[in-house]
């Protein structure tokens, strides 16, 4: 019995390690190969060329105004869900976990019916050179849209664990409510919502659907790095998008060493809290 459960359990390790060659660490080989196929100086110059570098500033805009946002309405939301009782709350998450349902190329089709020449609001926002649709607001909005329920999903199931014994006896105690986040909330999220955060960001750096169909593809100004990679991967310029891509694949690699740095952090508090 024993000898089935070792060749059951190696069979198990073997079918992982397969996978993950396969599906994670063969793609990986395969970009940094053809990223510097034709040597460093093609592939500095395919990164550092204005395009790419516009490209680049422009995700990181993105995707820095997108976790703050969502960061904001994650733990006003998560609060919202778990310290109150209220008719709707259930409408209220399952409307949260809606991008998780929806293509992001139909998020980015509702933000250009929205705000396109179509939509109501279009004579407003002409008369007032409001560019929102094939512009940098669009790619905000859609990619803030795609990632609020990351930071949302992390919170809620810890708050939920901790109760609200702790507010409710510090507001027993007369502290205020932004004395309450602070030092009973907060404290007990932190590493929750650190985890949340990086995963927002992951997702935010990488998204292309809904951006894609918000952007424009205008060149050099609302092209973030997936849509400037797919642009020269379709003009046959391979050794450029994948020298592009291999900036998105440092930064994720950078991103999962935060993630696991954040989950020991959080294991240790509470392996710490647990032994006091």
């Amino acid at each position: 019995m024993q000898k089935e459960k070792g060749a059951l359990g190696w069979a198990l390790i073997g079918i992982a390690a397969l996978f993950l060659l396969v599906m994670l660490v063969l793609p990986l080989v395969l970009v940094a190969s053809e990223a510097l196929a034709k040597g460093w100086q093609t592939y500095l110059k395919a990164i550092t060329e204005p395009f790419a570098v516009k490209a680049l500033y422009l995700t990181l805009e993105a995707t820095v105004l997108a976790v703050v946002s969502n960061t904001v309405f994650g733990l006003a939301s998560a609060f919202l869900l778990t310290k109150f009782s209220f008719r709707g709350k259930s409408l209220i998450g399952s409307m949260i976990d809606l991008p998780f349902a929806i293509s992001p190329v139909v998020a980015g089709l509702f933000f250009v019916m929205l705000f396109g020449r179509m939509s109501p609001l279009y004579p407003f926002l002409r008369a007032e050179h409001i560019a929102i649709v094939f512009a940098v607001p669009g790619i905000i909005l859609a990619t803030v849209f795609v990632t609020f329920p990351f930071i949302t999903r992390e919170l809620v199931p810890v708050m939920e664990a901790q109760g609200r014994d702790e507010e409710e006896a510090a507001a027993t105690f007369g502290a205020s409510g932004w004395q309450i986040f602070r030092y009973v909330t907060l404290p007990n999220i932190k590493w929750a919502l650190v985890y949340g955060v990086i995963l927002c960001t992951a997702r935010a750096m990488g998204e292309f659907g809904a951006v894609s169909v918000v952007s424009g593809h205008v060149r050099g100004k609302t092209n973030t790095l997936p849509l400037h990679i797919e642009i020269l991967y379709n003009e046959y310029n391979f050794t450029a998008a994948f020298a592009v891509a291999s900036i998105l694949v440092i930064l994720a690699v950078l991103i999962l060493v935060l993630r696991n740095l954040a989950e020991g952090r959080a294991k240790g508090g509470s392996s710490h809290a647990e032994s006091i």
